[in-house]
């Protein structure tokens, strides 16, 4: 007996596999590291080189909002995560800045998952497409991380 449904599911896009791909590297990475002081030191080296590698726009995006957070939330660790700048509390990502460019969109994004406290109501934002990075965006991304990490 054949079946003619389809599903519609045809798996994981390229880049999506490349971010799995990313973060079982950044893993492994991150176990054959030796003391805590090691670890948080190459975890921002990671998070600095990484930004460095984006196109122009992403890269000066990546830049501010790395500046804006860990001015602004300086108890969130930089880390790598799926490849991407990520700000962890406690070894868990609170929020993460994503390239345009790593999964071809039109605009980079602020994420935050749900470690962030931004808890509002019934229904709140956890993500934010970026296009600029002005002095008014600036100050909302650092108002967003204060919140966020408590």
């Amino acid at each position: 007996m054949t079946s003619t449904t389809s599903s519609g599911y045809e798996g994981f896009t390229p880049e999506e596999r490349a971010a799995m791909k990313d973060h079982a590297a950044e893993q492994k990475k991150a176990a054959r590291r030796g003391s805590a002081e090691e670890k948080a030191a190459a975890a921002v080296r990671d998070v600095l080189a990484k930004i460095a590698e984006m196109n122009d726009t992403d890269r000066v995006m990546a830049e501010r909002v790395h500046a804006v957070v860990t001015a602004n939330a300086p108890g969130l660790a930089p880390k790598l995560w799926y490849g991407m700048p990520a700000y962890a509390q406690d070894g868990k990502v609170v929020c993460f800045f994503q390239s345009a460019e790593k999964f071809k969109s039109r605009y980079a994004t602020l994420g935050f998952s749900d470690q962030a406290a931004l808890d509002e109501g019934a229904m709140w934002a956890a993500g934010f497409a970026l296009t600029e990075v002005t002095a008014e965006v600036e100050e909302r991304i650092a108002a967003l991380v204060k919140r966020a990490a408590g």
